[in-house]
């Protein structure tokens, strides 16, 4: 699987406005880049809380209600930042297929 990193992208999204069967604007591009990214994140926590369920955290200054938000709400920084660095590549495949889905749309194939 290729990750493509910033300048990648730079050229992904610069083919893709270029193309003569894609009529996505700017605006659609980055749109659907956030959704992605957000959900390559949402991805990336979902995985991490699974990771972190064995972890007991018994002793004089662990466990409790506090500890489980505050581990929740970590995790979910965790994935924002791995999402935002585009390691796992996630958002690559759900941009594109976000782009593919708004192409049939948009070409007349899906009616909603």
């Amino acid at each position: 699987m290729t990750i493509l990193n910033t300048d990648n992208y730079t050229l992904f999204t610069q083919a893709m406005q270029n193309s003569p069967s894609v009529s996505l604007s700017a605006k659609d591009l980055k749109k659907a880049e956030k959704t992605a990214e957000d959900f390559e994140a949402f991805f990336l926590t979902k995985m991490m809380e699974t990771m972190f369920e064995g972890i007991s955290t018994d002793g004089i200054f662990g466990g409790g209600h506090a500890e489980k938000i505050y581990r929740s709400m970590l995790l979910d920084q965790y994935g924002k930042e791995m999402a935002k660095v585009g390691s796992v590549g996630v958002k690559d495949s759900v941009m594109r297929s976000i782009i593919e889905m708004q192409e049939i749309a948009s070409n007349g194939y899906i009616q909603g």
